[in-house]
């Protein structure tokens, strides 16, 4: 019965889209919530094809979860917030897209982050996820900071501490770089005995899977780990460069978003650890946000 009522409601879907997971939530003007759902990474600068599907794999199992028929897609006004889309190239490609939604909203998923951490209004957020980033929206103008991308930026990210910890590992493993921990460590991982084991089993590997890594790095920094801690310390101190330098536009709140941004917490800079608030909604309800001031937007121009 529930299916039958929102079905001639105005639907939104919001899409939070990163390099290790997509997320998907149905929301209702009504009922609020309707369902949610998770796909595959989601960064078309690792994969455009990739992308699409885990946006849509997410889409259709939020559907399911919502208990709507699959062809309740073409009803939804979807707000898109995607990793990579700052890149100008990548926008327009997602844009191109034959979409299945009524109508299609895209941004930065660090530009629905923060919508969504602060319920719409002002504030910067960095995210510490596969990659890193900051973002801060402060009467109505923009800025953002680093977002670069890996392997060529993305400090203090999940994604870079994996790549940290396997170009480590494989200096421990040859004597030609200090000993560590890290180095059995992921000889257990990836089940070989050897430098170039570990380095066949990388070799060519996305970011997510270095980030799957990171949980290694920020053990064994917690167990004393002279590498390890060194690696953590590093991370930690670009992000607390980083929340300093969204901090010079003056929002009013700082919240962190991601995998790495409660444990990185307590290696950050006293300073900024002190200001740094929870997010009040998750990215994906931010996008859902963005697409209905989208939506308002558009009737205001009809008018």
């Amino acid at each position: 019965m529930m299916a039958k009522q929102v079905e001639q409601d105005q639907l939104y879907i919001g899409i939070d889209g990163g390099g290790t997971k997509c997320r998907a939530t149905i929301y209702s003007i009504k009922n609020g919530v309707l369902g949610t759902g998770l796909g595959g990474p989601a960064n078309p600068l690792h994969g455009f094809e990739r992308t699409i599907e885990s946006i849509m794999v997410s889409t259709q199992l939020a559907l399911q979860d919502a208990g709507l028929r699959i062809e309740a897609v073409h009803n939804l006004y979807a707000g898109l917030g995607l990793a990579g889309v700052n890149l100008p190239a990548l926008h327009d490609k997602i844009m191109r897209w034959d979409h299945p939604f009524k109508q299609m909203f895209l941004t930065t998923d660090l530009h629905t982050a923060c919508i969504g951490a602060h319920e719409g209004g002002d504030g910067a957020v960095i995210i510490t996820g596969t990659g890193s980033c900051g973002f801060a929206m402060v009467d109505g103008v923009s800025v953002n900071y680093g977002g670069h991308g890996f392997a060529q930026g993305d400090m203090g990210s999940g994604a870079w501490m994996g790549l940290e910890a396997v170009k480590a590992a494989l200096l421990g493993i040859d004597k030609l770089g200090p000993e560590t921990v890290l180095s059995e460590t992921l000889k257990q991982h990836f089940n070989t005995t050897t430098a170039m084991g570990i380095a066949e089993q990388m070799a060519g590997k996305p970011s997510s899977s270095y980030a799957q890594l990171a949980r290694f790095v920020l053990a064994a920094a917690e167990d004393k780990d002279q590498v390890a801690l060194q690696i953590v310390e590093s991370g930690a101190k670009y992000i607390s460069n980083l929340a300093h330098r969204l901090m010079e536009n003056n929002p009013p709140r700082l919240s962190m978003i991601g995998g790495l941004s409660e444990p990185l917490r307590k290696w950050l800079d006293p300073e900024i650890a002190k200001i740094v608030e929870s997010p009040k909604q998750p990215p994906e309800m931010g996008a859902i946000f963005f697409a209905i001031q989208s939506v308002e937007q558009q009737s205001e121009k009809a008018v």
